[in-house]
């Protein structure tokens, strides 16, 4: 079911629950850039594979992203204030402790919120590898910040001259997003150290061999107190739709 709350900046943020009433802690989705709760998560039956294993599912829509407001001004992002939003929806719904599983963008996410506060019992993160140490979060050392926000705004795909930031405008186009909402993301994507060594939830890295935006890492987990990494074959869009990805995340947080 869809619901939205407001966030202390007074951004209105979209979230959906699944089988509300199963026990235990409720696994959190966050998605990535340009995707949402449903392309992310839902569409790809992620969502269905953690119900039929019994587990409550809650999925936010990140600032800027599927249901929720569109701020069109950067410093009203970050993944800093994404991690701040999810908190406080986490507050609102009274949930002390949840599994969080967090990709690509929602990895960097997760990672804040986990190395920031007690309450994510186990941690799944996928999409991202040694770039959340050498950039601070989504690896930005082949497409820049300023390109993927230039390509953005560009007036049309052809005129995109980098070939990785032409894949990021046809992606978030071909998903309908708001294209000035995610540029502003874009140039406020988080650059800054992540104290991987303060998250002390159990911890699964998981990633596409393909993936260009997830190179090496296994680092993230050899940064980490209690962690481990598996891959899989696939690409950074491709890979979380296969059925063995969101099994090893159902395995992993299992109660």
């Amino acid at each position: 079911m869809s619901h939205r709350f407001t966030t202390s900046d007074g951004t209105a943020i979209a979230y959906q629950r699944w089988a509300e009433s199963s026990p235990g802690p409720v696994v959190v989705l966050h998605h990535g850039f340009a995707a949402s709760a449903t392309t992310n998560f839902e569409a790809p039956g992620v969502v269905q594979a953690f119900v039929d294993a019994g587990r409550s599912v809650l999925a936010i829509d990140a600032r800027g992203h599927g249901a929720s407001d569109k701020p069109r001004d950067s410093a009203d992002y970050g993944e800093r204030r994404m991690a701040q939003d999810l908190t406080e929806l986490l507050g609102e719904l009274g949930l002390d402790q949840v599994d969080l599983f967090g990709y690509s963008m929602g990895a960097v996410v997760a990672l804040l919120v986990a190395s920031t506060g007690s309450k994510v019992r186990r941690l799944v993160i996928g999409g991202v590898g040694e770039g959340v140490i050498e950039c601070g979060g989504v690896d930005t050392r082949k497409v820049s910040r300023d390109d993927i926000s230039q390509a953005l705004l560009a007036e049309g795909p052809g005129d995109v001259a980098h070939p990785g930031a032409a894949a990021f405008r046809m992606f978030a186009e071909f998903m309908g997003n708001d294209l000035e909402a995610l540029a502003a993301q874009a140039r406020a994507l988080h650059c800054d150290p992540i104290d991987l060594a303060a998250i002390t939830a159990p911890t699964l890295v998981l990633a596409g061999v393909d993936d260009v935006l997830a190179v090496n890492p296994q680092r993230i987990a050899d940064a980490m107190g209690d962690a481990r990494c598996e891959t899989f074959p696939g690409d950074h869009l491709g890979v979380i739709r296969q059925p063995v990805f969101a099994a090893a995340a159902i395995d992993f947080l299992k109660l």
